[in-house]
């Protein structure tokens, strides 16, 4: 197993059903006095297919060590991701962590999932069918997962937008709609 490995595992126990991949596994070595102490390194990402992701790595001497302790803690660290129509994003987003900097666009239906490997499997465990994304900078896989995240919990529905504001949400969603035809006419 190598860096960028990415695997899926069907993940169903007493949580629910959860649908788990693994991103990266890394072995590391340190050297003692009697050779080389060799352990692993996991990341994984865990998503229920509904809008809910996480993330978590984990260390240990052995692989399957190693990607329990990424998965339990994934499990633990989730976040929902308010999602328009139950398979896109609602709105372009930007994220970034230490290099690594993502843009997630929403995607008409039909497109599919394009976007690298390590966010692509984020999107995947959460059930997102039709996003464009592109990584800029680093494609160290930790720090685009950790940026991916940091743009998903900007990410805000219609219905958020309007109780923040004391709208409507048929306000907000007739001026997003209105917007592109704004641009049009300024053109």
């Amino acid at each position: 197993m190598a860096r960028g490995v990415s695997a899926e595992r069907g993940g169903r126990g007493e949580d629910g059903e959860f649908r788990d991949k693994l991103v990266s596994i890394n072995r590391v070595a340190k050297v003692v006095k009697g050779g080389r102490r060799f352990a692993f390194a996991a990341l994984v990402v865990v998503g229920d297919g509904k809008g809910r992701v996480g993330y978590g790595s984990g260390k240990a001497r052995e692989v399957p060590e190693a990607i329990r302790k990424a998965t339990e803690q994934a499990k633990r660290g989730m976040i929902h991701v308010p999602l328009r129509e139950g398979r896109t994003l609602h709105h372009d987003v930007k994220g970034h962590f230490g290099a690594g900097r993502v843009l997630l666009r929403a995607a008409a239906a039909g497109t599919g999932i394009i976007a690298g490997g390590p966010m692509r499997a984020v999107f995947e465990t959460m059930g997102v069918q039709d996003v464009v994304a592109k990584c800029i900078g680093t494609t160290n896989p930790h720090n685009m997962v950790k940026a991916t995240f940091q743009a998903l919990t900007r990410m805000m529905s219609p219905r958020t937008v309007a109780s923040r504001r004391g709208l409507k949400v048929a306000d907000i969603i007739s001026r997003r709609e209105a917007a592109p035809a704004r641009e049009a006419s300024d053109a």
